[in-house]
């Protein structure tokens, strides 16, 4: 299978969205889009799904769109609930209609064999059995179980009618059925929004493994590192490819951008040599000659152009905390969350600077914790209370709290009545509102704008104290960049409700974790939680493979799980040493190839003493790995 644009366009009336997509999609292809909000990301999708969209652009290669056979394309737009009375197990079922027929084949062709055993009916079966097999007629029923578990729903909700279920849980399963439904082409936009951590890292398991091609829009930057092997990025109306994941695409975008700038700036200086050479001699008969050579040979250049600088306005804050909170800022003991019933009880304790995650599966309690902190909602039982000096500020992810009739600029200034406009003006310029867009009314306004307004008050009260729920939510990753180093250089406390693992990881330094068995309290950031995690459980499956005699030394084999896991840690830890190394070797590897280097042999040996004391470090590291794993034996 391959999908190809060749010099395409797109364009609404007099403006163009994209002037030139040069985009492919091979077999088992997984690939990302990137780009700013309103950077025609999602316009891309669409116009992948219908080609009437793209005309011709303005490259100079013929325009074209070319498809290998008849690919099936796969979109959540596409999907509808023909019968609303339906329950969702038939709608489930209906992605996988060819199996279940191939299935009831089979079973009328045994019940024939029975009395017709024929050596034709035979090699037909067996040929059936085997179809069945490479369809995946023998795991279909356990990938639909264990998707319908992760994404929340339980064994009661399989048998509901699709009329019974909410928006949200209808998108949900409209989503469930593209994914079971294997596309040959899968297009996914933002399909981690509103998804919990335990259900997106099963997407991305499902994703990383799924059989055909998969483009994705998307803003979770962890997400894409664990799935994506290219990645296009559309950027001031053109689109660049990257082959490899996320993070490759930033360290080969800012490569690629220094060495075009020391081209370009070599270049420009090597044409105004030329040209002051030529200018000087070019009315001398004895010099006119040269001057022309120079000249000539400014003309049988290839002009390299000045490279784009990176599209990086955003937001920023600037915080002043007048009044500071004293050493113990809220601790919450034995408190119980929910409304009619306890979702949870939470037991913790938040310190001066501190910066808490709250993580865990939807519908746990996470937001009702912060409401019950705000005082928006009673606590069934337990206590919590503020130490001294506490002013705080709650971000809501429903935002009920912006006058959806009223502008920009006034909704602003009914928060701060002594502002002047000037400093009205500056404070929304700060977050991208100016000129006349601060007259713009909220009830227009997208996500990602009604979350920078938002932001935009909270951090103006200069609280010492924030609670946020999901404030990433609408962001593109510039966007979610620029709050990390807000909050990074927060000097205040933090309490924050995310389920974006990059984000949680940059600014968390502690973890309350909803999880199945209770709220676990972690001081550390979210690596670190997934470290301890994963050798709890580890020493958990060594304890329930201990046999009943060794279980009287149970004492001994505590200790001895506990070694096991320690020793475990630092093994990933060499792992990841050794990786972060091997990637600085590709990064000098690539420095040594620069055509401005070609000569410089200094420079070049320094280069080649650093790689091979790099590898000896890797060798040290690999040395050390090799005997902790001989231990574990």
């Amino acid at each position: 299978m391959n999908y190809k644009i060749i010099n395409g366009a797109i364009s609404y009336g007099a403006e163009t969205i994209l002037e030139e997509i040069n985009f492919e999609i091979k077999e088992k292809d997984k690939i990302a889009i990137v780009g700013k909000n309103g950077s025609g990301k999602t316009t891309l999708l669409k116009a992948i799904l219908d080609n009437e969209m793209i005309e011709e652009g303005i490259g100079e290669t013929k325009f074209g769109i070319y498809k290998q056979g008849t690919p099936v394309i796969g979109h959540l737009k596409q999907i509808e609930f023909e019968n609303s009375d339906n329950t969702f197990l038939q709608e489930i079922l209906k992605s996988y209609e060819k199996i279940i027929t191939l299935e009831k084949k089979i079973s009328q062709m045994q019940e024939q064999l029975q009395t017709n055993p024929d050596d034709k009916l035979i090699k037909e079966y067996t040929e059936n059995l085997d179809r069945y097999e490479q369809q995946g007629g023998y795991l279909y029923k356990k990938e639909y179980e264990t998707a319908i578990r992760k994404f929340g729903f339980t064994q009661e909700d399989k048998n509901k009618k699709i009329n019974e279920f909410s928006g949200g849980q209808k998108t949900k399963i409209a989503f469930l059925k593209l994914l079971l439904s294997k596309p040959d082409i899968l297009l996914l936009d933002e399909p981690t929004n509103h998804l919990d951590i335990t259900t997106i890292e099963w997407l991305e398991n499902y994703l990383k493994s799924y059989p055909k091609a998969v483009v994705i829009v998307s803003h979770d930057r962890m997400f894409l590192d664990k799935i994506v092997n290219k990645v296009y990025e559309i950027e001031y109306a053109s689109i660049t490819e990257y082959t490899g994941n996320y993070t490759f695409f930033e360290k080969q975008k800012r490569i690629n951008y220094e060495k075009q700038l020391k081209d370009y700036e070599y270049q420009q200086k090597e044409i105004k040599r030329l040209q002051a050479i030529a200018d000087r001699f070019r009315y001398k008969p004895s010099k006119a000659k040269m001057a022309l050579s120079k000249l000539k040979k400014i003309e049988q250049m290839s002009i390299i152009e000045e490279p784009n600088q990176y599209d990086l306005r955003t937001f920023h804050a600037n915080f002043n905390l007048p009044v500071e909170s004293g050493k113990l800022v809220v601790s919450a003991k034995n408190l119980q969350i929910g409304y009619d019933k306890p979702l949870a009880e939470v037991s913790f304790e938040l310190y001066k600077g501190q910066k808490l995650a709250i993580i865990g599966e939807n519908g746990k309690g996470k937001s009702t914790l912060l409401k019950t902190l705000m005082g928006n909602i009673p606590a069934l039982n337990g206590e919590y209370e503020y130490g001294y000096h506490v002013k705080k500020e709650y971000f809501d992810q429903q935002m009920d709290s912006l006058d959806k009739n009223s502008t920009i600029f006034d909704d602003f200034s009914k928060e701060f009545p002594s502002l002047t406009t000037t400093k009205v003006r500056q404070a929304l310029g700060a977050f991208l509102f100016s000129g006349e867009e601060v007259f713009k009314e909220i009830k227009v306004l997208s996500g990602g704008e009604k979350v920078r307004l938002q932001l935009c008050k909270i951090f103006k009260k200069e609280a010492n104290l924030l609670l946020l729920d999901e404030p990433t939510n609408h962001m593109d990753i510039v966007g979610k960049e620029s709050l990390e180093n807000i909050l990074q250089g927060y000097k205040g406390s933090l309490i924050f409700v995310s389920h974006d693992r990059y984000f949680v990881n940059k600014v968390a330094d502690s973890i309350l974790a909803f999880e199945p068995e209770g709220v676990v309290y972690f001081n550390g950031n979210y690596e670190e939680y997934m470290r301890y995690k994963e050798s709890k459980e580890q020493a958990t499956v060594v304890e329930e493979n201990t046999t009943p005699n060794k279980k009287k030394n149970t004492n001994n084999q505590y200790w001895k799980n506990k070694e096991i896991a320690r020793r475990q840690n630092k093994i990933k830890k060499i792992e990841a040493e050794i990786e972060q190394k091997e990637e600085q070797i590709e990064e000098i590897k690539i420095e040594m190839q620069k055509e401005e280097l070609a000569t410089d042999y200094i420079k070049l040996k320094e280069l080649q003493d650093e790689i091979k004391k790099i590898e000896e470090e890797i060798e040290i590291k690999m040395l050390e790995w090799e005997a902790l794993n001989e231990e574990k034996m």
